[in-house]
Parts: structure tokens; sequence; C-alpha cells
């Protein structure tokens, strides 16, 4: 018997449960999916709305989509058409001060941590999870790229660039670095305290007790010097994939626990780029061949997405009956798919 497809699709309202046994496997520092039933409910909520309503996508709801295969969640993901749309999103950014003194003949440059908001309307990718039982199978990675290839289809609801935030390093005990070294200072809790409240109640506490001044990296614990800009070590290939799509660090880290925030203009991330759109010529096993493709179909709440071979030729493309069924598509239909990165 084939083992069904693994496909992406929007999510709905009866994913609750689902979705709260990923956020309880998940862990502390996934801001986008802490373990709170009615918070997630209302993400739910606010998903299915977004994927109906531009006034909910202008306003700062996430579209989340989920991975399933046979019936059974594994994996989640969001993605908000605009950051900084019912309150600013912080970060830290990094940057340079050079200062000389003729008087002793020496020069010195540091780097500065600056609060700042300067994220204002972009899309923003994020909470990406994998069920432990579910990771090496290549579920991380379809949900990955059926993100941009979401955006792709949707492209009039999101503007020119999109940012990531990846979850920064910890040590061995599970504290960040970052946050002993300079969150714990000015909001007086624990880390997993303030990762919590950031995700249920906003961040409304960054603004009002964060730092007014800039801080100097050089003052830092070597330690918290180093993970700034650092990856959780469970994150590292989700970095890397980013910046095989065309992310870069751009020098903003996360003002918790200092992980990287990558940005990519969208048009130039390499799975919108590729992306096209072809009729639907034939469901043909035989015909479709074996080099498989990203593909998707459907619009807001009927969105769906698989990877399987896909042929093209001069009458459109030629699919194998498992992908039209993944997908729910006949003869006739707009297929959008995108070739598998070498």
């Amino acid at each position: 018997m084939t083992a069904p497809l693994p496909v992406v699709r929007a999510a709905r309202a009866t994913d609750i449960d689902a979705l709260l046994a990923l956020a309880e496997a998940g862990g502390s520092g996934l801001t986008n999916l802490p373990p709170d039933r009615d918070v997630l409910a209302a993400k739910l909520a606010a998903s299915v709305s977004a994927l109906a309503d531009p006034a909910a996508r202008e306003g700062g709801a996430a579209v989340l989509l989920m991975t399933e295969i046979g019936g059974r969640i594994v994996a989640t993901a969001c993605i908000f058409a605009r950051v900084g749309a019912d309150w600013p999103f912080y970060s830290y950014r990094l940057t340079r001060q050079a200062a000389k003194s003729r008087a002793v003949g020496r020069s010195k440059a540091q780097t500065l941590l600056n609060l700042v908001n300067d994220f204002d309307g972009e899309c923003e990718i994020g909470g990406l999870f994998v069920d432990p039982a579910a990771r090496g199978t290549g579920v991380g990675g379809l949900m990955a790229r059926a993100r941009y290839l979401f955006i792709a289809k949707h492209r009039d609801w999101f503007r020119s660039r999109v940012i990531a935030e990846l979850r920064g390093y910890q040590d061995a005990d599970g504290r960040s670095p970052v946050w002993e070294a300079v969150g714990r200072h000015f909001y007086d809790m624990d880390f997993h305290e303030a990762d919590r409240t950031n995700a249920v109640s906003g961040n409304q506490f960054i603004a009002d007790l964060g730092p007014r001044s800039p801080i100097y990296r050089s003052l830092l614990p070597a330690a918290a010097q180093a993970a700034l800009g650092r990856p959780h070590d469970d994150g590292r290939a989700a970095y890397d994939m980013l910046i095989a799509e065309g992310f870069r660090a751009d020098d903003y880290v996360d003002i918790f626990d200092g992980g990287p925030t990558l940005v990519a203009d969208i048009d130039a991330v390499q799975t919108v780029r590729r992306a096209r759109t072809d009729r639907l010529a034939a469901i043909d096993e035989a015909r479709a061949g074996t080099c498989v493709a990203l593909a998707a179909a459907g619009h807001g709440e009927t969105f769906r997405a698989a990877l399987a071979p896909v042929a093209c030729n001069g009458d459109g493309a030629v699919v194998g009956s498992a992908l039209a069924a993944a997908l729910g598509i006949a003869a006739g239909d707009a297929l959008l798919h995108t070739a598998l990165m070498p």
C-alpha cells in the first residue's frame, strides 16, 4: 500500500487539539506557538479570518499552515502578512561606532545593541515546528518551502520584504546567555516567563521596561557576546534553509535570546522566483515522470501543497493521481509549481 503524501493545508478551527499537542511538544522559546489552549484557539480563529478578510491580515493576524499525513497533523508554521500592525515589532540592531583619540594615538570600534522597531509592514514567516516523531522525514523542508509557495500564490497580500526570526542559542541547561546578560536586568523575570508574556499578552512591556540607551556588546559576558546572532542548535538546519532560499543576516537579533532575524526580498526568494503556473493537462502516472516539484493549488482556505513528480510540455502540466488527489485538482485546473533546488 502506497504511503499517503504529506500535504500542507490551511489550518482550521477544528485543529485545536492537534495544534496544542504540537505546542506542548515544542517546549519554551516558540513565541508563535505557546502551549495555551485559549491562545491557540484564538490564533486559529484569527487565521481563518486572515484567509478571508484583508482587514484581518492588515491588522496583524497570521495565517497558520499545517502538514497532514494520513489525517495526522505533524507540523505547523505561520505567515504574518504584516508585522508592526497592532504594536511595534521590536529587535536589537547591531551597529558599529568608531572612536579615535589623537592624544593617545588609539582608535577603537564598539558594537552597540540598539532597541529598534525598523520592521513595519514586512511579511514574517515563523512558528515552524515539526513533531519530534516526524523529524528526519523531510516534513520540515516541505513545511518551510510551502510557506513561500503560499506567498507566491497570494502575492498581492504581501509587500516587498519577508523576515524570519529564529530561536536563539541556549546552553546545555536551557539558559539563554543573552537573556541572562541583558533581558533579565530590564524585565526582572525569567526568560520563559518573558517569552510567554510576549506570546500571550503582547509586547507592550518591552516598550515599557526596555533599555532607553544603546548597550555596548563589549560589556556583556563572553557567552552572551558569542550567542548574539547564533541560532538555537535545533534551528541550525532552518537557518541553513533560509540562507539557501536567499535570506541574509542583516544585523538584527531577537531582544529576548539574541537569535538572528533574517531578511529577504520576497521576489528574490528562490521558491517564489522559480514558481510558475500551468494548466493541468493530464493525470497520468507514466507521463508525470520522476522530477519532483513542490506543487500547490487552491486559494485562501482551500490552499494545499505537496511534493510529487510534475512534468510539463506544450499542453501544460502532467501529474500522478496521488498528487491530484492530495491537491484536489482535475484536468484544466491551474497548478502552481516550483522545481526543487539542487
